[in-house]
């Protein structure tokens, strides 16, 4: 996956990406993975497949944060260690 920054965010349930190479490129509140929009903020670092919207331009889509999966699963993993520290005691 390509990875770039969170340029702008726009209240209408969009923003651009900032890609590697410079570029800005759309992406769509739809197209978000393991993230709600109202929780990104610019400059947060993203992995996205680029694709064509439905204007036939560049888009960005499967778009998630940088590291979402590992945060999620170190913090499932301490929440399953800590209720079988509570069954055992």
């Amino acid at each position: 996956m390509a990875k770039g920054t969170i340029r702008k965010l726009m209240d209408r349930g969009f923003g651009f990406i900032k890609t590697e190479d410079g570029t800005d490129l759309f992406f769509h509140s739809n197209e978000l993975e393991g993230v709600g929009f109202n929780s990104l903020s610019e400059g947060q670092e993203v992995e996205y497949e680029k694709s064509r919207g439905r204007d036939n331009r560049p888009a960005a889509v499967k778009v998630k944060l940088v590291g979402t999966e590992n945060s999620q699963t170190e913090a499932e993993v301490g929440s399953t260690e800590t209720e079988g520290d509570g069954e055992t005691a």
